[in-house]
C-alpha cells in the first residue's frame, strides 16, 4: 500500500510539472506576438522566441499574429451623386503594428475596420457621378485609404491599401450604358466617315484645280509658241521678200534688164487684157488702157526710178 500510494504522490508532482512547465516556457512563433497579463494587469508584449513566465500570476490573453491581412469588405448597396444605385464590394490589407493598441484599444480591430470601410466607401461614392466611377476607382481606393488610415491608427493598426472589386450598376442602368456606347461608337463612325469624303472632296477639288492650271498653262504655252513660230514665219517672209526685190532691182539694173522688164510687163499687159475680153462682167477701165504703148511707156518711167534712186542712196 505504501508503494502505491508513494507512486500516486510522484505522478502527482509529475503532472503538476508539467502543468507548471506549460504555464511558465512559452515559445512565439515569428511574426506574432503574445499579450502578457499579470494578476489581470498588461505586463508585457512577447515577441518571436522562448519566454518563461511566472506561473499562476501570469498569463497569456491575446495573441496576435503581425504579418499583412486580407478582410473581404462585403457587397453594399451605393448611391452616386446622380442618384444610381451600384453595388460596391473590395478587399482591405491591414497589418497590426502595435500589439498592445490593438489589444486594448478596441475590442474586434478586423470588424470595426471593415464596417468603417463600408461607411466611408459610400461617401466616397456619393461624391462622383455613375460615369466617374469607373475611372476614378484609384482615386477612391486612395481616399478610402487616407480615412481608414487615420481612424485606426490608435487601435494600433496600419491600413496598407483598398481595392475595389466589382462595381455592378442596375441591369436598367446597364442597357442604357450599352445603348450609350453604341450610339457614341456609331456617333464617331458617322464622323468619321464624314471626315473621309470632305477629305476626298477636298482631293478632288484640289487635283480638278491642278488640271486646269495645267491645262491653261500648256494653253498658255501653246499660244505662246504658235505666236512665235508665226512671228518666225512672218520674218522669214519678209526677209525673202527683201531678199526678192534687192534681187529683182540688181536684176534691173544689170545691162539688159530694163529691156527684160519692158518685155515682161507687155507680156503681162498683153496677157490680162485678153481674160478681161473672156470676161462676161461689165467693167469700167481708164482710156489709157487703150493705147498699150502709153500705159508700157508710163510703166517703164516708173521702174527707170528705182535703180537711179538706189544708185544715189
Amino acid at each position: 500500500m505504501e508503494i502505491t500510494g508513494s507512486l500516486v504522490v510522484l505522478f502527482a508532482l509529475i503532472l503538476f510539472a508539467v502543468i507548471v512547465l506549460a504555464k511558465t516556457a512559452v515559445v512565439v512563433p515569428q511574426q506574432n506576438a503574445y499579450i502578457v497579463e499579470r494578476l489581470g494587469k498588461y505586463y508585457g508584449t512577447l515577441n518571436a522566441g522562448f519566454h518563461v513566465l511566472m506561473p499562476f500570476v501570469d498569463a497569456i490573453r491575446y495573441r496576435l499574429s503581425l504579418k499583412e491581412q486580407a478582410i473581404d469588405v462585403p457587397e453594399q448597396i451605393c448611391i452616386t451623386r446622380d442618384n444610381v444605385q451600384v453595388a460596391v464590394d473590395g478587399v482591405l490589407y491591414l497589418k497590426v503594428v502595435n500589439p498592445e493598441r490593438a489589444a486594448y484599444g478596441i475590442a474586434d480591430y478586423r470588424f470595426a475596420i471593415s464596417q468603417l470601410a463600408q461607411t466611408t466607401l459610400r461617401s466616397e461614392i456619393g461624391k462622383i457621378d455613375l460615369d466617374k466611377t469607373f475611372e476614378e476607382r484609384t482615386n477612391i481606393n486612395i481616399a478610402v485609404v487616407s480615412e481608414l488610415d487615420k481612424a485606426s491608427e490608435p487601435w494600433g493598426v496600419k491600413v496598407l491599401r483598398y481595392e475595389i472589386k466589382n462595381i455592378t450598376p442596375p441591369q436598367d442602368v446597364l442597357n442604357a450604358m450599352e445603348k450609350q456606347m453604341r450610339a457614341e461608337r456609331e456617333k464617331r463612325a458617322a464622323i468619321l466617315m464624314s471626315e473621309g469624303e470632305r477629305d476626298a472632296a477636298i482631293n478632288q477639288a484640289e487635283g480638278e484645280k491642278q488640271r486646269v492650271i495645267k491645262e491653261s498653262e500648256a494653253k498658255k504655252m501653246q499660244q505662246i509658241n504658235e505666236a512665235e513660230g508665226q512671228g518666225q514665219a512672218i520674218l522669214t517672209i519678209a526677209s525673202a521678200t527683201a531678199e526678192g526685190i534687192r534681187r529683182v532691182g540688181e536684176a534691173i539694173r544689170a545691162p539688159g534688164g530694163l529691156e527684160a522688164v519692158n518685155l515682161r510687163v507687155a507680156e503681162q499687159y498683153i496677157k490680162q487684157f485678153g481674160n478681161l475680153a473672156r470676161e462676161a462682167n461689165t467693167l469700167i477701165i481708164p482710156a489709157t488702157l487703150s493705147d498699150p504703148g502709153g500705159f508700157i511707156a508710163a510703166a517703164m518711167k516708173v521702174i527707170q526710178t528705182v535703180p537711179k534712186t538706189g544708185a544715189e542712196a
